[in-house]
């Protein structure tokens, strides 16, 4: 059996196409041949100018290139939303910094990489539901740090003297229930003033 590349297969295509389009024309347009003839140079010139504005017209590949520039941007940025998300739920914190890892200056867990594993140390996971032991709000923790990281004046305030042992502790953001009315919508806490709480929505 003879090979039929892709050329000879178009040709064919063509050629067994032309008895039912010139059996269409001669129904729908007339019977004569000069109307036939005029039929098929209206439709033969119908045809190339519609090709040469879609196809050699600059106009035409430039708003193609445009559509195409939109949606890969759209999809782009749907891709960084989703990766600014997925940093912000895990709350990471580690670059990397030639062959050494090192942690970034950003303060109340609120970095935008992803640390994993987490350590064995850190007790509570982002998602977990938490109520204060000594507020008694509710609240999920959205982020967390191995130790306090924030300004040192916040620092100097939050933990006096004699508390200074706590900012070496596991510390995490929290997103305070609303229905707690207790006025502030974040917190960040020393692990051991939280406790994980079961069986409730917030």
């Amino acid at each position: 059996m003879p090979h039929i590349n892709v050329a000879a297969a178009l040709q064919i295509c063509v050629l067994l196409s032309a008895l039912p389009a010139q059996y269409y024309i001669s129904q729908w347009y007339g019977t004569d041949s000069a109307q036939r003839i005029q039929i098929t140079e209206r439709l033969i010139i119908a045809s190339w100018s519609s090709f040469t504005k879609s196809y050699l017209s600059l106009d035409a590949w430039a708003d193609r290139l445009k559509l195409w520039l939109s949606k890969t941007r759209t999809c782009l940025n749907a891709g960084l939303l989703i990766l600014h998300f997925r940093n912000w739920y895990y709350g990471e914190k580690k670059t990397k910094i030639g062959d050494n890892e090192a942690e970034t200056h950003s303060y109340f867990a609120e970095s935008s990489h992803v640390r994993s594993p987490k350590p064995d140390y850190i007790q509570f996971s982002v998602g977990q539901v938490i109520v204060h032991k000594r507020f008694g709000y509710s609240g999920v923790i959205v982020g967390w740090d191995v130790k306090a990281k924030a300004p040192e004046e916040w620092l100097q305030h939050k933990y006096p003297p004699v508390k200074q042992d706590l900012k070496d502790t596991p510390h995490y953001r929290i997103l305070i229930n609303k229905a707690n009315g207790f006025g502030k919508s974040t917190a960040y806490i020393a692990e051991e003033e939280i406790t994980i709480i079961t069986g409730l929505e917030v």
